[in-house]
């Protein structure tokens, strides 16, 4: 099979690509990690139910983007495909104040848990297979992340503002 490249005009690979920072040619889950923080900074101007709806939303049409544009690409799952990153991150910063502290803690601590791939991360990014595979590793990553800052969050005043 050939692999293609994306196509920046098509919206679905766009949007799956991280509005085109998963491009990037090194650390292209970093770059679309990146891409995320100006989105949890606008969402995080919403109430918390506005935020959780746009979270949802976002992690919804996930599987659809990511599985769609792999599969245009001929490819399990493409490493510029980034639109995992960005809902991992919404989940990590669920509640997260906007302090430069917290977006950084929670940048840091989503790239851990996604780089790093403690259990059951890896072992779901290993078995399960198309856009919810592409999704899931990232997402339960997001989970981890969630729980650090929290944690930080009610230990550490600092992170709270």
């Amino acid at each position: 099979m050939e692999l293609k490249r994306p196509k920046m005009s098509n919206p679905v690979h766009f949007l799956a690509f991280g509005f085109g920072s998963g491009l990037a040619p090194v650390a292209p889950g970093t770059f679309g990690t990146v891409a995320a923080m100006p989105i949890w900074w606008l969402c995080a101007q919403l109430p918390l139910w506005g935020y959780l709806a746009v979270t949802a939303l976002v992690i919804a049409v996930g599987p659809y983007l990511c599985g769609k544009t792999s599969h245009d690409m001929n490819v399990h799952d493409h490493p510029g495909i980034v639109w995992d990153e960005i809902a991992g991150l919404l989940v990590t910063m669920i509640a997260v104040p906007v302090t430069p502290w917290g977006a950084l803690a929670g940048f840091l601590a989503f790239r851990f848990f996604d780089i790093i791939k403690p259990w059951p991360i890896g072992w779901l990014d290993r078995r399960v297979d198309g856009g919810l595979g592409i999704m899931v590793d990232d997402l339960l990553a997001g989970v981890y992340a969630a729980a650090v800052m929290q944690l930080l969050l009610f230990y550490v005043p600092a992170f709270a503002g």
